[in-house]
């Protein structure tokens, strides 16, 4: 149908919800949601398909707001549209507890499918959202059943596009040959710092025509509706290649300062907002106006998507009749829940068992659960070879015409892309059939630490396997060998760090963050062999921290983590021959021991019993769970391991000493509290 005065309407209501939300709270970003209304209004009203009644159907097209600090233009659509987000809702913009937080929550938000804000995540995100899509699709789709056919639509702007992570997943895109993807870019020339010639004058169309993109150019996305609507129809067209529509607007169109940095993060003057809405038609003395032919407009198209989905339900019930093994694997991965008995298959050791390492413990679990779980997706960023994360039989993740893999097979190529490889991942776990989990050296998890944030912040069950994550890789020095790391990780709310000491604390780590549906795990892993633990179980291990060895007459206790805790075993025997006597806790996750109840918590550190650290890492941090710290607060070395261990001491001799003047340094403390007893723990 011809667009009439009724969108034109529909596309100004967006832009008045806009200015009064943000003017209401006093905060927020006008300018975009005011220069990208027409767009979003041809694409919400015309292509996508989707059922606000149920944000979480399946076969839904995924929209992703990469520029989302203008969030607003998003809330106005899903609230226009019928999702369960109130006028009230507009209202409380930016306020506290609201579901309409100054950037978009996936959790907090129906409609919001990724958490989006610093930019260019949620276009790596999109990314990931369109290979979930191929993925579930190249598994479950048959002769007569096109279950999974949707759309993933992006928003970016400027911003995104000067960021390194669009520009890595922009590239895995066009690899990829992702043609369920199309990108439309807010070419409004305008930063926080003014117009882009200041630092942006690069030509964004023939950066991804390098990349493999197809791309296009709409002059006027202020006016041309038919343009924009035309270049989305082309793009769909185009299946073997991802798709990027330029679309020259004016950001804040109708303000008096339209076109300029100052309508970009800075609500309108009140003179300002009787003028835009004067512009547009509406009484500038109202707030918050919705005329009733919008809502019948928007609420037409959302009835016409939830009888797509009826539909869909229908043709899914029958797939059911045909398919019935794919059916219920479906269905169940739609609860996020494992497949029952999962668990059994993971590997137990005994101390009988050669010393392996933690990395090739990490390959031995997934070689164990894949057939099991097929949910689960793995991958690297290039060092397959190193993280051990391809099990023996997988098949690459790949366009089918490169004749090196399938879009059903289950290992993703990242390449040197730590960071869009997090971020993609984050995108895959939201398109909701995949669990993916992902391998780099543990120090350059570091490149990834924007996504990795936004796994823990929106949720995501995402998979870290990260490697060489000590001064234990050795040769390759300080350059690659974690220090502060793990401190900064164990910060981050929600997410779960594992490090590892033998093969039980290795399927733990799995067992906990496969089912942990709603936290990320990163997996710190060593390249050096470990000996099989006396007495670990992972029915120890999930708890996060036990008791490795035991003493009800020790003079001290020695909490340690991965490669250190065989270290403190082995000092137990030399502290013996100076006549003291020690246990030792291993603490594979600090997260999940502090969950556990307080009364465990003191049985495994407990009062009157002096406490030491060991971890070649930061010190920081530790102060919770020891009285002392034994740690490494500088750089490490290059050299074969073991000297640089011995060079750092961090062996029986050097932790004996250690252990030593902690015991004599709080002998005459008395009465001698856990720190799990100390005044701060109490406010946790």
């Amino acid at each position: 149908m011809p667009f009439d005065k009724v969108d034109e309407l529909a596309i100004n209501t967006i832009r008045t919800l806009a200015v009064d939300a943000t003017a209401k709270a006093n905060s927020g970003h006008p300018g975009a949601p005011m220069g990208m209304a027409p767009v979003a209004h041809v694409l919400f009203n015309k292509f996508m398909k989707f059922n606000p009644k149920n944000p979480n159907w399946l076969n839904r097209d995924r929209f992703v707001l990469s520029n989302g600090h203008g969030c607003m233009l998003q809330y106005a659509l899903l609230h226009l549209f019928g999702y369960e987000l109130s006028m009230d809702d507009l209202k409380n913009f930016r306020q506290i507890d609201s579901i309409t937080p100054g950037h978009p929550e996936a959790h907090d938000t129906p409609g919001i499918e990724v958490t989006t804000g610093p930019l260019g995540q949620g276009f790596a995100n999109a990314v990931g959202l369109a290979m979930g899509q191929a993925h579930t699709a190249a598994v479950f789709n048959k002769p007569g059943y096109d279950l999974v056919n949707n759309y993933t639509y992006c928003f970016f702007g400027d911003g995104c596009a000067m960021e390194g992570i669009a520009s890595e997943a922009a590239s895995t895109a066009g690899h990829l040959q992702l043609g369920n993807l199309i990108c439309i870019y807010d070419d409004n020339h305008i930063s926080i710092d003014g117009d882009t010639k200041c630092a942006f004058t690069e030509d964004v169309m023939k950066r991804f025509e390098a990349y493999g993109w197809h791309t296009q150019h709409v002059k006027d996305g202020d006016h041309d509706l038919e343009g924009i609507e035309a270049a989305i129809a082309k793009a769909k067209e185009v299946k073997d290649k991802p798709s990027v529509i330029k679309l020259t607007t004016t950001i804040g169109f109708g303000s008096k300062l339209q076109g300029t940095g100052g309508v970009h993060g800075n609500p309108l003057k009140p003179d300002d907002i009787k003028h835009v809405k004067s512009l547009f038609g509406f009484d500038p003395e109202k707030t918050f106006v919705v005329p009733q032919e919008v809502y019948d407009l928007y609420h037409k198209h959302a009835a016409e998507g939830a009888a797509a989905e009826q539909e869909w339900n229908k043709l899914f019930e029958k797939y059911g009749q045909e398919y019935s093994d794919l059916h219920k694997d479906l269905a169940r991965r739609l609860t996020r829940d494992l497949p029952e008995g999962w668990q059994n298959k993971l590997p137990t050791y005994k101390p009988s068992d050669p010393a392996i390492a933690s990395r090739k413990l990490s390959e031995s679990v997934l070689e164990a659960i894949h057939d099991v779980i097929p949910e689960l997706v793995s991958g690297s960023a290039d060092l397959t070879g190193s993280n051990n994360t391809r099990w023996k039989n997988a098949i690459d993740f790949q366009p089918p015409n490169l004749g090196i893999g399938e879009y059903s097979g289950r290992y993703v190529r990242y390449g040197v892309r730590e960071h869009a490889m997090a971020a993609i991942m984050n995108g895959l776990c939201a398109y909701g059939t995949i669990i993916p989990a992902g391998g780099t050296f543990l120090n350059f998890v570091s490149y990834a630490a924007g996504a990795v944030r936004l796994s823990s912040l929106s949720h995501q069950r995402v998979i870290y396997v990260a490697t060489h994550d000590s001064i234990g890789l050795g040769e390759d020095g300080p350059t690659h060998q974690p220090i502060e790391t793990l401190a900064h990780f164990r910060a981050l709310p929600n997410m779960m760090v594992w490090r590892p000491a033998d093969g039980n604390e290795t399927s733990a780590a799995y067992y906990m963050a496969l089912t942990s549906k709603t936290t990320p795990s990163i997996l710190a892993l060593t390249r050096q062999n470990l000996p099989q633990l006396e007495g670990s179980t992972i029915e120890k291990a999930i708890k996060g921290g036990y008791v490795a060895l035991e003493d009800k007459e020790a003079d001290v206790t020695l909490v340690s983590t991965g490669s250190e805790v065989a270290i403190c075993l082995e000092a137990v025997k030399t502290l013996k021959e100076q006549g003291l006597k020690a246990r030792v806790v291993s603490l594979p996750c600090v997260e999940v021991f502090d969950a556990q109840p307080k009364e465990y918590r003191l049985e495994v550190i407990p009062d009157g019993i002096p406490s030491m650290s060991v971890e070649v890492m930061s010190t920081l941090g530790w102060e919770k769970y020891s009285h002392e710290q034994f740690g490494l607060n500088r750089f490490g070395a290059s050299g074969p391991y073991k000297e640089v261990y011995a060079k750092f001491e961090f062996t029986p001799e050097g932790i004996a000493k250690r252990a030593k003047a902690t015991v004599d340094f709080y002998k005459d403390v008395k009465p001698l509290r856990s720190p799990i007893n100390r005044a701060f723990t109490q406010l946790i």
